[in-house]
């Protein structure tokens, strides 16, 4: 027996030197020697391992390609190392240096991290630098967005972002996964449904995608929330500020304050927060009060944010996400209607009769349960959420869709479970991975008038998804993504009658109600190919499911039936090509796309109402970003995004889709200029293009949203100054050459009441204090 042992003892020394050095301990500190949690750590573009709470993760040896792996964390600057005797090192420390940007890893586009350059699409990631940056101009996301995403269109200077589409077709808005749309009766209200400060970062999918389910056919806006700090620390950011018009300041003042903590006690930890914001009087550039159709002046919104978490284990963890959002207008002024073309609709003084128009509630409540060594490696995300939205329509004495004076309201409520896994795994020594689950979303949609009539009758969907997604590589840096996505929804309507658009009930009519089946299989396929920085290119095909605007379909029906009416879903294809190219310290990414779908959404004017064309449609379009930084303190760049699109008739003629779809060309310019540490200064341009594809009607008149666009050029400056390490001061200025303008919705919409135009000179003053 003894001798046994000495014989085997050598072997099993053998054997676990051998397994030692076939793995790698690393501890990834801060410049305090603190760990860094969650860094990831990925060698050419492939993510081989995350850190835990300690800052410690494990790798093979066999996965570390060319001596070299690249660590990227939240609010760290990217580091590339390269191991000189990697067989003979077992656990090697690493230190980050803080950095406020990053753009390597990007979790919605697979609803897993993955590092950006392996995803075939396009994406644009706004750090937390970017958006507090955009956020001392104009704390309004729309405005945030449309300043700077290409494909976007900009903001319409109103409550609403009513034409803001992406790509030509509707945007599904999420708060950390969890739907803010309402795609069945869109209320245009879904991308201001947060705070800007209650936000760590923006992530941006553009183009087809079903990976959320229900209302993507332009892309996903995701609002990544605040993040609790990765050690024991308690944290806060204060922030006081003002708004103003500094050349025609009456009434103009706002103001602004908001309050956030974050902290975490061992396993424990915590995000707090709110912020309240009172905008005043809004003036044009000649200092007259702007006409206030779904206007932002005289407005309030409020948010309370709260997220907790509990780490059972460093692989097993609870969270809990509470966020309300809501934003109402008190105007004290209404609106005296212009002429189209020729004079605008301003503001007067006088008192809104009806409710108050916005946002009176947006209630998110997530709870999730993430293990990341389910089955080994597999990773297991399960998450439950609730949201519950209204939106108030302002009063109108008259409307084309029902008879007498009215204000309606869209009401929403979701509630759905996700259940999410990844496994990686290797075949034929080919790195891959798989992505599955199940979506379960339950959404009740409709829209009443305030007086009890039923305007849009209860949507009832039921909507079950599972998916599939395979991750491959199938050659040396060319990588392979596809997945499937099958759609199981059922929407059920209760027999309902139209509103009547005369006395006595006239224009009314009895609908049967019933159950509408949706079955549908959506696919999507990706290369990319990412050896050379130099030159990073992808093509896809993506595809996305869409129940769009339903309530629009049943609110002007014209059958007796509900099968009897067109309500087949929009099956939006994607195809794209584009590269992204780094060298030295210029950044270019291109992307060219065709976006086809056999039937539409296009709303047309028709004898006064606006009905959703169920024509084929095809839209076209590309973008174009670049910077280039000559140095630590100067950096510049710019955008250039360009779309259209037509409908097609049986007859094989063709109409240009009008401009609630499809936006003029934008173009985008900046200049960041940090003279010292303690300044950041930054010029910015935004300019909109021209689009006049429609002809005056037999009335004289362009039909609505068929107006012509003209060109508009808009200069923003944004700057902040550090006093120390705690206290910094911010000065943004929106419209710095207080162009006289009118916004493009106010361009294409071509009505008088909403002729309105837009802010002149607007500064904000920000105070801020962090600890």
């Amino acid at each position: 027996m003894n001798s046994k042992l000495l014989f085997l003892l050598p072997l099993f020394v053998l054997f676990t030197v051998n397994l030692n050095a076939q793995s790698l301990r690393l501890k990834i500190e801060n410049e305090s020697k603190k760990p860094v949690a969650n860094a990831s750590i990925s060698s050419n573009n492939k993510i081989i391992g995350t850190t835990n709470l300690s800052g410690e993760a494990s790798i093979l040896n066999a996965e570390i390609e060319n001596n070299t792996i690249l660590i990227s964390a939240p609010d760290f600057q990217s580091l590339s190392y390269i191991f000189t005797d990697l067989e003979e090192q077992n656990t090697v420390t690493i230190v980050l240096n803080k950095e406020t940007q990053l753009d390597e890893v990007v979790i919605t586009a697979g609803r897993k991290q993955e590092n950006i350059n392996t995803i075939p699409s396009s994406i644009t990631i706004m750090s937390r630098k970017e958006i507090e940056q955009q956020s001392s101009i104009n704390s309004n996301l729309s405005s945030i967005l449309g300043n700077v995403i290409p494909g976007l269109g900009t903001a319409t200077n109103k409550a609403t972002n009513s034409g803001q589409t992406l790509r030509g077709r509707q945007v599904l808005v999420l708060l950390d996964g969890i739907p803010q749309s309402t795609p069945l009766m869109n209320g245009a209200r879904d991308i201001r449904t947060i705070d800007a400060n209650a936000i760590e970062r923006i992530e941006v999918i553009k183009g087809a995608t079903s990976i959320y389910g229900n209302g993507s056919g332009g892309g996903i806006i995701n609002y990544i929330t605040k993040k609790s700090p990765l050690n024991n620390s308690f944290q806060g950011v204060t922030t006081v500020g003002t708004t103003f018009n500094p050349l025609h300041s009456k009434e103009t003042f706002g103001y602004r304050v908001s309050q956030f903590f974050n902290g975490r006690q061992d396993k424990f930890s915590y995000v707090l927060g709110g912020s309240y914001d009172a905008t005043g009087l809004q003036r044009d550039a000649k200092g007259v009060a702007l006409g206030q159709t779904d206007g932002l002046s005289n407005s309030y919104q409020a948010n309370a944010f709260a997220k907790l978490g509990y780490d059972f284990t460093e692989n097993t963890s609870l969270n809990l996400l509470y966020n309300f959002y809501g934003s109402t207008q008190e105007a004290k002024y209404i609106s005296q209607a212009g002429v189209y073309g020729q004079a605008p609709t301003i503001g007067v003084r006088g008192t809104e009769p009806g409710k108050k128009a916005g946002t009176p509630y947006n209630h998110n409540f997530m709870l999730t349960f993430s293990k990341n060594n389910l089955f080994e490696t597999t990773q297991l995300d399960v998450s439950a959420y609730l949201n519950s939205f209204q939106s108030m329509n302002r009063y109108v004495a008259s409307a084309s869709g029902w008879y007498g004076p009215g204000q309606t309201m869209i009401n929403s409520d979701k509630k759905g479970i996700r259940i999410n896994m990844n496994t990686p795994f290797t075949i034929a020594s080919l790195s891959s991975e798989i992505t599955y689950g199940i979506d379960v979303l339950n959404d009740v949609t409709f829209q009443d008038l305030v007086d009890g009539r039923v305007y849009i009758p209860k949507m009832n969907m039921v909507n079950i998804a599972p998916y599939a997604q395979l991750k491959m590589d199938v050659l040396e840096n060319l990588i392979f993504k596809g997945g499937i996505r099958y759609e199981n929804a059922t929407v059920r309507v209760k027999d309902y009658n139209t509103l009547a658009t005369g006395e006595g009930n006239a224009g009314s009519i009895f609908v049967e109600g019933g159950k509408i089946p949706y079955n549908a299989t959506m696919f999507n396929a990706g290369l990319r190919f990412n050896k050379y920085e130099v030159f990073n290119p992808f093509v896809s095909f993506s595809q996305a499911f869409a129940i769009n605007e339903l309530g629009r379909i049943l609110r002007r029906a014209d059958e007796n039936t509900i099968e009897s009416l067109e309500t087949d879903p929009i099956i939006t294809n994607n195809y794209e090509a584009g590269f992204s190219s780094k060298f030295y310290n210029f950044n270019l990414t291109a992307a060219y796309y065709i976006s086809t779908s056999k039937l539409g959404a296009n709303l047309v004017d028709v004898g006064g109402y606006l009905v959703a064309q169920r024509e084929p449609e095809k839209v076209h379009g590309y973008e174009i970003t670049l910077d280039y930084r000559f140095s630590n303190k100067l950096n510049v760049g710019g955008s250039y995004s360009y779309v259209e699109g037509k409908a097609e008739f049986d007859d094989g003629s063709k109409v240009y889709l009008n401009g609630s779809r499809i936006a003029p060309p934008k173009a985008t310019g900046f200049v960041t200029y940090k003279p010292t540490s303690d300044w950041n200064l930054q010029l910015s341009w935004v300019n909109t293009g021209c689009r006049d594809r429609f002809e005056l009607n037999s009335s004289g008149r362009y039909n609505n949203s068929e107006g012509p666009i003209s060109t508009v050029n808009l200069v923003n400056f944004a700057g902040s100054y550090s006093f120390n390490e705690n206290w910094s001061l911010n000065l943004g200025v929106e419209n710095l050459l207080n162009n006289y303008y009118y916004p493009t919705v106010s361009q294409y919409r071509a009505l008088p009441a909403e002729y309105v135009l837009g802010s002149g000179m607007t500064t904000t003053l920000n105070l801020r204090y962090k600890f």
